[in-house]
């Protein structure tokens, strides 16, 4: 099993709102916006912005981060200044990082079938020490990420670079993650058993892409995983 992190394991989406709107709140910046929604969409747009940079290779990992920030501000920031506005908002952002509520049960349920490892489209310094705060990062033999592999999902190594991680090949694992083009497809064409988890459908109004498995809660998985046969045999995945 590969799995990605965020939204996916960690709920990210709730995290950033509430980190975000304490953050603001904090640096008395919410007089520029009409609502705290307004300013959290802001801050997501110009995040997914500079996130497809990064995943680009146009921008190092900390650059975007910078970034973010002076465009998110408006003002022409040093780097040290940008570093330091945004550990502020980490110290808020952290103070409510949680899993979903399905992670830990399913984790327990594949934990004696499956060898389990994360693919994330960020760094390695950020998703460790999530993973140990969180306390589940001993449940993976491998953490792989983007900043240091230097490929991002979807592109196809990235998810074979999990698979060589695990000593499998790509038609043996399974990949989770949330985003359906660069989880759902990319797994899928990589040739991953690829399972796209839509909580609370998000993307309900989208056609889903070919090849991934639709899931809307983690507690389908190891029913997913135990019936699948599309090998013509017992499942395979480990």
């Amino acid at each position: 099993m590969v799995w990605d992190v965020d939204d996916t394991l960690f709920d990210y989406t709730t995290a950033d709102r509430l980190g975000m709107s304490a953050h603001l709140t904090a640096e008395g910046l919410l007089d520029d916006y009409d609502t705290v929604e307004q300013a959290i969409a802001r801050w997501r747009e110009i995040t997914d912005v500079q996130w497809a940079r990064f995943a680009a290779g146009e921008a190092t990992f900390e650059d975007q981060r910078r970034d973010r920030v002076r465009v998110f501000l408006g003002q022409d920031l040093t780097d040290a200044e940008a570093d330091a506005w945004f550990q502020r908002y980490i110290t808020h952002y952290e103070a409510v990082w949680a899993l979903f509520p399905d992670v830990l049960p399913v984790l327990d349920a594949l934990a004696a079938s499956h060898r389990h490892a994360v693919l994330s489209n960020s760094s390695l310094h950020v998703q460790d020490r999530k993973l140990r705060v969180l306390g589940v990062h001993d449940r993976f033999e491998s953490i792989l990420c983007a900043a240091e592999l230097g490929v991002s999902k979807p592109e196809a190594r990235a998810f074979l670079a999990a698979c060589e991680a695990l000593g499998l090949p790509p038609h043996q694992v399974a990949y989770v993650g949330d985003h359906p083009e660069i989880d759902g497809r990319g797994a899928a064409d990589a040739g991953l058993l690829s399972v796209w988890i839509d909580r609370g459908g998000a993307y309900a109004t989208i056609d889903p892409p070919v090849g991934p498995h639709r899931i809307a809660s983690l507690a389908e998985l190891p029913s997913l995983l135990g019936t699948d046969s599309r090998f013509g045999a017992p499942s395979t995945f480990r």
